[in-house]
C-alpha cells in the first residue's frame, strides 16, 4: 500500500507529465514529498502561484501535454486564477492541483476556505473536489484527458490535505487518450460549397489550428 499522493504522482507520470510547477505549502506536503521522491519528475519550485501556473501553461503549449501546477488553498489558489484564465483563452491544457482544508473543516467556514467550483467554474472546463483517497489518481487522469480533449483548456482539482496522506490500495490506472474531433463530412462539403460561391470568402479559424 502507498499513499494517495504517491498514487497521484504515478498517475501524472502515466499521463506523460515530466515536470510539475509548484509553490510549496502546508496544504499538500505529502504530495510534495512524493514529487521529490520521483526522480523522473522535475519539480520546479516557484516564488508565486501566478508564475507557477503561467509556466505550466507555457509548458503545455510547448509540449502538447497538460501542464501541471500545484498551489496551496485560499490566496495561493486565487493567485493562480490568472493562469487558469490564460489557459482558457489560449486553449492550453492545464491541471491545477489545489491543497484544500482537511475534510473535517470543509463545512465550518474556517480560515482560507474557498469554494473552488464557484471561483473557477466560469474559466475551467471542470472543477472537482476529491474527498475519497481511492479515487484521487483516477480522477486526475480523467481530468487530464478532459483538459486535452476537444478544445484544450484548464481543469482544477481540489484535494483536502488529509486525503493526500491516507493509504490506498493499488489500482490499475489507465491514461485517457486524446480523442480527435472529426467534423461531419456533409458539413464540410456544405462549407466548401458556400466558399466556392463567395465573392470575398473569410475564414475565422479556431485556436486548435495554431499547433
Amino acid at each position: 500500500m502507498g499513499s494517495a499522493a504517491q498514487q497521484l504522482v504515478e498517475a501524472l507520470k502515466l499521463a506523460g507529465t515530466d515536470r510539475v510547477f509548484a509553490v510549496p505549502g502546508e496544504s499538500y506536503l505529502p504530495l510534495l514529498d512524493s514529487l521529490e521522491a520521483a526522480p523522473d519528475l522535475d519539480l520546479v519550485t516557484c516564488r508565486h502561484e501566478s508564475g507557477a501556473g503561467l509556466m505550466a501553461v507555457a509548458d503545455a503549449k510547448l509540449t502538447d501535454r497538460a501542464g501541471v501546477a500545484c498551489v496551496s488553498r485560499g490566496p495561493g489558489a486565487t493567485n493562480a486564477a490568472l493562469a487558469v484564465h490564460t489557459a482558457e483563452q489560449d486553449a492550453a491544457p492545464l491541471l491545477l492541483i489545489i491543497g484544500q482544508l482537511p475534510r473535517a473543516n470543509l463545512i465550518r467556514g474556517v480560515f482560507q476556505n474557498v469554494d473552488y467550483r464557484q471561483a473557477f467554474g466560469g474559466m475551467a472546463k471542470q472543477v472537482v473536489q476529491v474527498e475519497d483517497p481511492a479515487t484521487l489518481a483516477s480522477s486526475a487522469l480523467e481530468l487530464i484527458g478532459l483538459a486535452r480533449h476537444g478544445t484544450p483548456g484548464p481543469v482544477v482539482i481540489s484535494v483536502p490535505e488529509d486525503v493526500f496522506a491516507e493509504d490506498v490500495s493499488p489500482v490499475a490506472l489507465t491514461p485517457q487518450d486524446r480523442r480527435a474531433i472529426v467534423p461531419d463530412p456533409a458539413a464540410v462539403a456544405a462549407a466548401g460549397a458556400r466558399l466556392r460561391q463567395a465573392e470575398r470568402p473569410f475564414l475565422l479559424v479556431g485556436g486548435g489550428a495554431r499547433s
